[in-house]
């Protein structure tokens, strides 16, 4: 029976799972004509197409005119802009975000566990999501290597990763990998930090320890050229390869914070070592050092209007987004939520309620400008020839609510057809419907079957007294209410 109901359960999630389109609908040459196309860099040309050849951006204007075997898409009415970008996801991770049991996590990637049959992939990608940095969780001031993916649902997990995007790892402040209130089980001890000055330490005598790595590889490395053959190279060591490639500029740092003092702490200890803040990930309270962060040339990928969920975030304000941009700080409107994501172009659109963005500057938030931030906007984030064809077509203005995406291309290929995808639902639950139905059957199949094998009078009481146990049966032990300690220490994270 178990393997009934393993094999019924698999059935149906698959059904469920992988009802949407399964495959990139290919088609090397596609048109999309007379949209309104909002390229975010260059204006927007109403009236225009937009022709898309091997998976790049061929031509964008007007009055193009289809070649000889393209699929030709009627954009009347519709408008297109890049392809959404959200810049802090935790999506398509299998198993835990987080490696929390040691403060420095550097050794280990997001990219050993990208999970591609993640359902939120197909989710977010229906909200015009194509690209999602996955960070590595924030239990730790050094946290893991984080992974760029785009969202290519129905592709393996290495098929999912973008090609040549810089390398980044994850740095978090405050709160969190301080875990001075999170209690961890019995008989294990409280990890180092408790303290916020104690985050700062782990991260400064991290790049010490780095630097010193470096410094002996360099030895190493230039007796090696000078044709020492008696060199030794020195161990390797895991933990502290990621960080020297920040030290050398080859791994960019994204750090999650919402402080404004912790913000400045970390930017004078990168200067202090010589490497990069890229971006600082959340920074609710940007808005009060914007001048700095722009003077160090950082990044700031934020939400549009969380607040006060926990005590750091108290002081945020959904005008943090504008007063950032209008101070030169490359800003971002990122999700950190599956959900949040499938709505970015709305999340974007509430900076010109609070601060005053004018069109373009919302739609840069979710754009070029996390682009900018990852280090990938030579091939992604504004609609010009050459780039990668990362495409939303929606029904309305991307920056109203009313706002539905229609279609969603990755370089070129149809991922997600809203049409489709209402067409194949009755399907897909007439399929549900019949395999709860088969395990129905099967399940009260079995059933008779075991109570057919029973022998006349088994399982019934007999002459045994109520409450009175057998010749050979001991009284059950009765289950125990859990402690009060256990209650109060159980892990959390």
């Amino acid at each position: 029976m178990n393997k009934l109901k393993l094999l019924a359960a698999s059935a149906l999630l698959a059904a469920f799972a992988f009802a949407p389109v399964c495959r990139a609908q290919d088609s090397s040459v596609t048109l999309i004509k007379d949209a309104t196309i909002l390229t975010v860099t260059k204006g927007t040309i109403e009236h225009g197409s937009i022709l898309i050849k091997d998976g790049k951006i061929q031509r964008v204007g007007k009055d193009i005119k289809a070649p000889d075997g393209a699929t030709v898409i009627d954009g009347t009415g519709m408008y297109v802009m890049p392809g959404i970008i959200d810049c802090h996801s935790h999506i398509a991770v299998e198993g835990s975000v987080n490696e929390g049991s040691v403060a420095v996590s550097s050794m280990v990637g997001v990219g050993d566990v990208i999970n591609p049959e993640d359902i939120d992939i197909y989710r977010d990608l229906a909200g015009g999501v194509t690209i999602a940095h996955v960070l590595h969780g924030s239990a730790n001031p050094i946290g893991g290597q984080n992974q760029l993916i785009k969202l290519r649902w129905g592709k393996t997990a290495d098929e999912l990763k973008f090609e040549g995007a810089p390398l980044s790892i994850k740095f978090a402040l405050g709160e969190n990998p301080k875990r001075n209130n999170f209690n961890p089980p019995p008989g294990i001890p409280q990890r180092y930090p408790e303290s916020r000055m104690g985050v700062m330490d782990v991260i400064r005598q991290a790049f010490v320890d780095a630097r010193e790595y470096k410094k002996s590889w360099d030895e190493y490395n230039k007796r090696v050229a000078a044709g020492d053959k008696t060199a030794i190279p020195p161990r390797r060591d895991l933990k502290l390869d990621p960080l020297v490639e920040v030290l050398e500029g080859k791994r960019w740092v994204h750090a999650h914070c919402y402080r404004a003092d912790e913000m400045m702490q970390l930017i004078l200890l990168a200067e202090e070592f010589g490497f990069h803040i890229h971006t600082l990930q959340h920074v609710l309270e940007g808005y009060r050092v914007a001048e700095e962060i722009a003077a160090h040339g950082v990044g700031a990928s934020t939400f549009s209007d969380w607040w006060a969920y926990k005590m750091e975030a108290y002081e945020a304000i959904p005008y943090n987004a504008a007063m950032m941009t209008k101070r030169g700080v490359i800003v971002s409107i990122n999700s950190d939520d599956a959900n949040e994501a499938r709505h970015l172009n709305q999340e974007a659109a509430k900076t010109m309620k609070y601060g005053g963005l004018t069109e373009d500057e919302a739609l840069r938030l979710i754009t070029i400008n996390p682009a900018i931030q990852l280090g990938i906007e030579k091939r992604v984030g504004s609609i010009e020839p050459g780039k990668d064809a990362d495409l939303v077509i929606f029904n309305h203005h991307p920056l109203s609510v009313y706002a539905v995406a229609q279609k969603v291309f990755i370089d070129g290929h149809l991922y997600f057809d809203r049409q489709q995808d209402l067409a194949r639902r009755a399907e897909d639950a007439k399929e549900r419907k019949a395999l709860i139905e088969k395990e129905k059957k099967a399940a009260e199949a079995e059933k008779k079957a075991g109570e057919g094998d029973k022998k006349p009078g088994e399982g019934k009481g007999g002459d045994k007294k109520p409450g009175a146990a057998g010749k050979d049966e001991k009284p059950k032990d009765q289950t125990k209410p859990p402690q009060a300690d256990q209650v109060a220490t159980g892990a959390r994270d």
